[in-house]
């Protein structure tokens, strides 16, 4: 697996996964009927932003991150982070990967924490994933996330010094 600046040939990839994991619902803070140009927006954010994917030997996107601060000015020393893996692909370290990739180039790119604003307690494998690099939960909004099929559940806030 190689992990990679996106480029714009890589959308098309990218959009067909995460169409899908946006419209269900179930992890990602995202209007569910986000259209392509809003959702290519948003994930290739203007530097110092960074996007990225993972990619198999055949060049076939497995999945893709995007960094960027977590707010301006005097908070800017504070990264955050998107990550959709495609569900095909699932279960193979692409995740992970993503992870580590997005923490080492946070960290060389002079972030000193990362920090991520909305995971659902219900996106377990997402939760179990980051607490494994060293995030902790710093809160948990009850009520903070509406998921299509078990209501509104919480959504943690996790950060990480780097």
């Amino acid at each position: 697996m190689l992990i990679r600046d996106a480029t714009a040939g890589d959308w098309p990839a990218i959009w067909a996964f995460m169409r899908r994991i946006v419209a269900a619902g179930e992890t990602f803070s995202w209007d569910r009927d986000t259209g392509e140009d809003q959702a290519r927006a948003r994930w290739f954010p203007a530097p110092p932003g960074r996007t990225v994917v993972a990619v198999d030997a055949d060049g076939t996107v497995l999945g893709t991150a995007e960094t960027h601060p977590n707010h301006g000015g005097p908070a800017a020393h504070v990264a955050s982070a998107g990550f959709m893996v495609d569900p095909a692909r699932s279960g193979r370290g692409v995740g992970r990967a993503l992870a580590e990739h997005a923490l080492s180039q946070a960290r060389a790119d002079g972030y000193r924490a990362m920090q991520f604003n909305a995971v659902a307690e219900t996106n377990t494998g997402a939760v179990h994933l980051w607490r494994s690099v060293g995030f902790t939960v710093l809160a948990t909004v009850p009520e903070g996330f509406c998921h299509p099929a078990k209501g509104y559940v919480g959504l943690h806030i996790m950060y990480r010094p780097l």
